[in-house]
């Protein structure tokens, strides 16, 4: 089995839509046997792992300056606002088909009430609540 040599990098471009580009050096063998692991061979925007990872944090409620610097922070990589927008975009179909499904007849729901004392126990005073149910 011949051994496979480094051939150098290839510089491709990587795109995220609809903007946001930056270049990518991956390591080049003769035998075309090296396999990126976080952004595949070929691949032009960015990839499903890090798609995922964005929307986790705006799910949170994470601002998009933050979810950038994140991404920068775990991935080297510089996302722009408008990419973040972009792919949290894709949630809006999701999101009204949700937001839209019939609902069932009844609701029920429970409606609690705390009131919250201060309690001396063993010398030291703790903060205790005291639940009420005013309505169902």
């Amino acid at each position: 089995m011949k051994r496979s040599g480094r051939n150098g990098p290839r510089p491709p471009a990587l795109g995220a839509p609809p903007s946001g580009s930056f270049e990518l050096n991956t390591p080049r063998d003769r035998a075309g046997t090296f396999e990126p692991q976080l952004i595949k061979k070929h691949q032009t925007y960015l990839s499903d792992e890090i798609e995922r990872k964005i929307l986790s944090l705006f799910g949170l409620g994470m601002a998009y300056q933050d979810i950038a610097s994140h991404v920068a922070e775990l991935y080297g990589l510089s996302v722009s606002n408008a990419t973040i927008s972009a792919v949290t975009d894709k949630l809006i179909p999701e999101l009204k088909q949700w937001q839209q499904r019939p609902l069932g007849s009844h609701h029920p729901f429970l409606w609690l009430e705390a009131i919250h004392y201060k309690v001396k126990t063993d010398g030291r005073y703790e903060e205790k609540a005291v639940y009420t149910v005013p309505g169902l």
